[in-house]
């Protein structure tokens, strides 16, 4: 006779589950999406091609995220009934089949548990990462490409749409710098726990037999912000150069001056965009991000001055927030949260979701007690 008693591990994930569609606020999800939906459908939208861009944006991702829901409430409905199929049959192949979802629905709802700690302003929007190599020659341009191909890959396993907007590769190993758009919602809430400096300490397989090497990245992440084109940038600020995009090694990879870096003068900030297919279309795009740092620079230099104001400075996370070991202990490390994971090689093939998870709890403790 079978046994397969799932009624107490499915009812804990309901109630988990109601607790995260009260703080989803369905109906009221649902009514954005109407309303919206009515704006997309309006004969004149695309008379203003920039508002009916944000209108349709947001719209879809308002509709995924209501579809992530509505398929979570309907995969407990279909494995409870998967649960009675097996019992009534006894037939092991279906209990097995039940287990493994039960144990796929743990994994995301817990994930969407974590999503609804993500109460920041500008925690639902899109996210725009750039990482850069830092100290260690060969070593950290290839840990840089390493950390984009962990990201990338991150994105795959949730089937985020991600498009790379600039690659700047280094003459021997690696990349200088990369920059890409990862667009679903809640991706700059996500992503921020994992912005600061990454540390690579192993063997270097570029210097001398068995030399370890440390080496250095560092990631930035900035959210996609409707509001950055209010942010007025005169021509006299910046500085606009035009070149053929690169590809490894220095090579240009077209034949026209399509890559755009804009350089702002008074703050020193560089934005390089290749991956568009026409200059025009680099240089909008990296306008959009030059004015969201600008704008995102200058509500920090704000919150800066308040706390000077009020005199409650406190320490920063400082430079370092994670290592990876590839020598000796296998081991990545976030200084942060104190959560390891013995296995490098799954993290750097963009499992992060744990690394990810502990960050965001561990960054709502210490807003909470601030």
């Amino acid at each position: 006779m079978l046994e397969l008693d799932l009624t107490a591990d499915i009812q804990a994930l309901r109630s988990t589950f109601a607790d995260i569609q009260a703080v989803v606020d369905v109906d009221a999800l649902k009514a954005d999406i109407d309303r919206l939906s009515e704006e997309a459908g309006a004969p004149d939208l695309w008379d203003d091609v920039e508002n009916a861009q944000k209108v349709t944006s947001r719209l879809s991702h308002r509709q995924a995220e209501l579809k992530r829901v509505s398929e979570i409430e309907q995969r407990l409905d279909d494995l409870e009934v998967l649960v009675e199929l097996a019992i009534e049959m006894d037939d092991e192949d279906s209990a097995d089949e039940a287990r493994r979802e039960l144990a796929a629905l743990k994994d995301v709802i817990g994930q969407l548990e974590v999503q609804t700690l993500l109460d920041g302003e500008y925690d639902p929007r899109s996210a725009v990462v750039t990482i850069r190599s830092g100290a260690g020659g060969d070593d950290a341009t290839d840990f840089a490409e390493m950390l984009l191909r962990m990201y990338l890959r991150w994105a795959e396993r949730h089937k985020y749409p991600v498009k790379v907007m600039d690659t700047s590769y280094a003459e021997g190993a690696g990349i200088k710098s990369a920059t890409f758009e990862v667009d679903v919602p809640y991706a700059y809430g996500t992503l921020s726990v994992e912005a600061g400096t990454h540390r690579l300490a192993r063997i270097s397989p570029f210097g001398g037999a068995d030399k370890r090497q440390t080496s250095f990245a560092a990631v930035e992440v900035i959210p996609v912000m409707e509001e950055a084109v209010e942010v007025e940038v005169p021509e006299g600020d910046i500085r606009v150069d035009v070149f053929r995009s690169s590809g490894p090694g220095g090579q240009s990879v077209n034949t026209t001056d399509s890559a755009v870096r804009i350089t702002h003068l008074p703050t020193g900030l560089v934005v390089s965009m290749q991956n568009e297919k026409s200059q025009i279309q680099n240089r909008a795009a990296a306008m959009r991000v030059l004015q969201t740092r600008l704008l995102l620079l200058k509500r920090e230099e704000e919150a800066a001055k308040k706390k000077e104001l009020a005199g409650t400075i406190t320490a920063s996370w400082g430079d370092q927030m994670r290592s990876y070991f590839l020598y000796g202990q296998q081991l990545v490390k976030d200084l942060r949260t104190g959560y390891e994971v013995g296995n490098p090689a799954v993290v750097f093939d963009g499992d992060l979701d744990g690394l990810i998870a502990a960050g965001i709890r561990w960054r709502k403790r210490k807003d909470d007690d601030d």
